[in-house]
C-alpha cells in the first residue's frame, strides 16, 4: 500500500502562477481560477500569483498575490499582457519563503519573466502546464531553447492541455507530458433561459470569440450569405469584440444580408443565455487553437457544433457525432455543413445529446481531481510521504 496524501488527511499548499495580467479574463486565467476554487473546496491552501494592471478578476482578493506589472506584447495574432521586468527575483523569493508552498504550478512555465523566475527559485514540487498550440512553431522556444532548457529541467511534472499543445512543446523539449484538458463549468450552462428576443422562430447560428484573423469569422460571414439564400429563416449571432469588427459589419452591410447581429462584448454571466438561444454553434478558426474552450461551452449547452478540422478542435469534436468538422478557410464547405444541420432537426437533437455527454468528461470537478492526483503522485515520487508532509505542515503553522 502506498502512503500518498489525501485531501482530508493532509491539505496541500499550492501556488498557481499565471504569466498573464490577472486584471484581464482569459483562457489561462479562467483555468487557474477554476483549479483554485476546486482545490480550496477540497480543503487545500491556494494562492493565485501573477502580474496585474488593476483589480484582479480571478479568485478572491485574499487569495491573490500580485507580482509585476504587465505590458502588451503581440503574439500569434493576439496580444499577451505579461510582466517583462527581469527584476522580479526579490519579490518571488520573499513570497516563496513566507508561503512555503509544497507545489508550485506554473502555467506557460517558459514564458518571460515571472514563470521562469519562479522555476529559478522554487524548491517545491514544480509543475508546468503548457496551453498554447501554434501551427508554425514557437519562436521563443526556437531561439531560446538552450537557455530555457535550464528552467525546463526544474519541472518535476509537465501537463499539456491537448495533443496539439503537447506536439508543440515536445518539438523543442521532448519528454513525458500528462495530457489533462481544460475543464468546463457544466452547471453554468445547464438549465439556462434563452434570450427572448432571439426566440422568434428563426434558426440561430452562434459565433463566440475575439474578432481577430485566426478566429476565421470572415469565412463564416461568407458562408452565411449562401446559407441565408438557401434557408431564409436563419439568423447569425456574433458575440465578441476586436479590431476587425467594424470591417466585418461594413462588409455585411454592403452585401445587404439581413439578420446578422453583432452583440459586441457580452458579460460572462450573460453568455450562457446566448448559447441557450442557439440552434448551432460555429467556430471556423484557421489554426493556433490548443483545444477550443468555446467548443466546450457549446457542448456543455447541449448544442451541435460546426467547426474547422484543425488539431485543437479535432481532439474535442468527433466529426458526425457532436457536430461537423470542415476544411479550414473553406466558406463553401462551412455553408454546406450549416445547411445540412439546419435542415435536419432530428440530427441536431441527436448531436446535441452527444455533445452534452461529451462535455461531461470535461467537467471541472473531474479535471481538478486529475491535476490534484498528479500533484500527489509527484510528491510521492519526490519522497514526500504523508508523515513527512504533516511534520512540515506543523512546522509551517508554528513558524
Amino acid at each position: 500500500m502506498t502512503n500518498r496524501p489525501t485531501d482530508a488527511a493532509c491539505p496541500l499548499r499550492i501556488a498557481l502562477v499565471s504569466p498573464y495580467d490577472l486584471a484581464v479574463a482569459g483562457g489561462v486565467n479562467n483555468h487557474i481560477a477554476q483549479l483554485a476554487a476546486h482545490f480550496r473546496a477540497g480543503g487545500h491552501y491556494v494562492r493565485i500569483i501573477g502580474p496585474s494592471s488593476g483589480p484582479p478578476v480571478v479568485g478572491t482578493s485574499e487569495d491573490i498575490i500580485v507580482i509585476g506589472r504587465p505590458v502588451p506584447v503581440p503574439t500569434s495574432g493576439s496580444i499577451a499582457r505579461i510582466a517583462l521586468s527581469p527584476r522580479l527575483s526579490p519579490r518571488v523569493k520573499e513570497v516563496l519563503a513566507v508561503e512555503r508552498f509544497e507545489v508550485v504550478h506554473v502555467h506557460e512555465p517558459l514564458m518571460p519573466f515571472l514563470p521562469i523566475t519562479f522555476l529559478r527559485h522554487s524548491e517545491a514540487v514544480n509543475v508546468g502546464t503548457f496551453h498554447a498550440a501554434k501551427d508554425g512553431g514557437n519562436r521563443l522556444y526556437a531561439y531560446s531553447k538552450r537557455l530555457l532548457k535550464r528552467w525546463f529541467r526544474k519541472l518535476d511534472g509537465k501537463i499539456a492541455v491537448s495533443p496539439a499543445a503537447e506536439r508543440l512543446v515536445s518539438r523543442y523539449f521532448p519528454g513525458y507530458y500528462n495530457i489533462i484538458p481544460n475543464g468546463i463549468d457544466l452547471a453554468r450552462f445547464t438549465g439556462v433561459t434563452p434570450r427572448p428576443e432571439l426566440c422568434d422562430g428563426k434558426l440561430n447560428i452562434l459565433f463566440v470569440g475575439r474578432m481577430e484573423k485566426r478566429k476565421g469569422l470572415k469565412y463564416l460571414l461568407r458562408a452565411y450569405i449562401a446559407v441565408k439564400r438557401e434557408m431564409p429563416n436563419t439568423r447569425l449571432i456574433v458575440v465578441g469584440e476586436g479590431r476587425l469588427r467594424e470591417g466585418y459589419e461594413r462588409s455585411m452591410r454592403r452585401a445587404a444580408v439581413p439578420d446578422v447581429v453583432f452583440t459586441g462584448y457580452v458579460p460572462a454571466d450573460d453568455l450562457p443565455r446566448y448559447y441557450a438561444s442557439a440552434h448551432i454553434c460555429c467556430f471556423p478558426a484557421t489554426g493556433n487553437e490548443s483545444q477550443g474552450y468555446v467548443l466546450l461551452e457549446a457542448m456543455a449547452s447541449g448544442k451541435p457544433v460546426v467547426a474547422s478540422n484543425i488539431e485543437g478542435f479535432a481532439s474535442v469534436i468527433t466529426d458526425g457525432v457532436e457536430g461537423h468538422l470542415v476544411e479550414p478557410k473553406n466558406a463553401e464547405a462551412l455553408a454546406l455543413a450549416l445547411v445540412h444541420l439546419l435542415a435536419d432537426r432530428a440530427l441536431r437533437e441527436q448531436m446535441s445529446h452527444h455533445a452534452r455527454l461529451r462535455a461531461e468528461a470535461y467537467g471541472w470537478d473531474r479535471v481538478a481531481r486529475r491535476v490534484l492526483s498528479y500533484y500527489q503522485r509527484l510528491l510521492f515520487e519526490r519522497g514526500l510521504t504523508q508523515q513527512s508532509r504533516l511534520r512540515r505542515l506543523a512546522a509551517t503553522h508554528s513558524a
